[in-house]
């Protein structure tokens, strides 16, 4: 029973760490579609950001049919 339990939390803490990694991709992809271009102003792909929330609602689908 023990072992069990310990691959259990195993499995669990592996699949954290993989939504995590998920998770700092997506910010990533989030974060350069705004960054500063000329004049300091943001400049917005808004395809790239709309590729990005999609990524998120898929990822977000996902888990809630786990």
């Amino acid at each position: 029973m023990e072992e069990a339990d310990h691959v259990l939390e195993e499995v669990a803490a592996r699949f954290a760490d993989a939504v995590a990694r998920q998770r700092r991709t997506l910010r990533t992809s989030w974060s350069a579609a705004g960054e500063s271009g000329s004049g300091g102003h943001p400049t917005v792909d808004t395809e790239q950001l709309r590729l990005t929330l999609r990524d998120y609602r898929e990822m977000t689908e996902r888990l809630l049919h786990m």
